[in-house]
């Protein structure tokens, strides 16, 4: 059980993460759920809720709802899937546009205070360990990566 100590350092890395980008981002006028869907669509082509949901990480249950509030408040255009008419695309509207392009950079730069005091070689250090775990976990699981 030597790997206990790097699970609490993993938990407690991400519990710290969300402890200081969920502050500002509801600064931002947003919901953590909000932004992810934002950032998700922003420069994108339109989604599907399968596709959506693979590059978010909200769940299925939840997804339709907060995609249909968030469409109701003028973020996001819904629209028939022409390729496929069981589903549809999902794409930021013109005020959800104007959103992306306000919070992503203020957000990207309030994340670089934080990542600018590792180096490059800890940042790809630290990138290639997690995607390294990850594939661990997804071939044990036999799961697809999105």
């Amino acid at each position: 059980m030597n790997f206990l100590p790097t699970l609490k350092e993993l938990v407690r890395a991400y519990q710290a993460f969300e402890g200081y980008s969920a502050p500002h981002i509801r600064s931002l006028g947003l919901t953590l759920v909000q932004f992810d869907v934002i950032a998700t669509l922003g420069n994108q082509s339109p989604m599907t809720f399968k596709e959506l949901g693979f590059k978010t990480l909200i769940s299925k249950s939840a997804l339709t709802g907060v995609v249909e509030r968030m469409a109701q408040k003028g973020m996001l255009t819904i629209s028939d899937n022409p390729d496929d008419a069981r589903s549809q695309k999902i794409t930021l509207s013109t005020k959800g546009k104007k959103i992306f392009l306000k919070v992503f950079p203020a957000h990207i730069n309030h994340l670089e205070t934080a990542f600018n005091q590792l180096s490059e070689n800890q940042l790809i250090e630290i990138s290639e360990s997690l995607q390294k775990l990850r594939t661990i976990f997804l071939t044990k699981g036999n799961i697809n990566d999105p």
